[in-house]
């Protein structure tokens, strides 16, 4: 497991700043898919670190060009928010999940990247098929005149 520290950005107040933000890369197993975790204002523990590396093995597994998942947990408001973002196929895509109790708020995101990710994937495989192509249709009076009625 590596640590670092990341500081928060200048738009956010000094007294905010001043708290640095712990970042965790969890590679997991099988995959080359990394997950970074943050906390801010949220102690990250070897609990949550587990719960998070098992929750995001199947998402590995089912998309396994996905190379990296970026992942902050912050509490505001006595409120958990989790926010989740990555990049697919040439595609940035972001989920959000809130609750009151941290592990819902975990599984709530979760499920939204899921379903983010399996959008983006339709949408590429929807890109492969061949499209139908227009027909102009046949006007009816073109086709009277060209008739002989006599």
């Amino acid at each position: 497991t590596l640590y670092s520290l990341e500081f928060a950005p200048s738009f956010i107040s000094e007294a905010i700043k001043s708290e640095a933000i712990k970042s965790k890369v969890l590679p997991i197993k099988g995959n080359v898919m990394k997950i970074n975790l943050s906390g801010h204002h949220v102690e990250v523990n070897d609990s949550i670190q587990a719960d998070i590396e098992e929750k995001f093995s199947k998402i590995a597994n089912h998309f396994p060009t996905l190379i990296a998942l970026d992942i902050i947990i912050s509490k505001e408001n006595n409120k958990y928010k989790v926010e989740i973002t990555t990049s697919y196929e040439g595609g940035r895509i972001s989920a959000t999940g809130a609750d009151d109790v941290m592990y819902p708020a975990i599984a709530s995101a979760k499920k939204k990247l899921d379903a983010a990710l399996k959008h983006r994937k339709g949408q590429l495989k929807a890109n492969l098929h061949a499209k139908p192509e227009m027909t102009q249709p046949e006007i009816a009076h073109e086709k009277v005149q060209e008739m002989n009625l006599n």
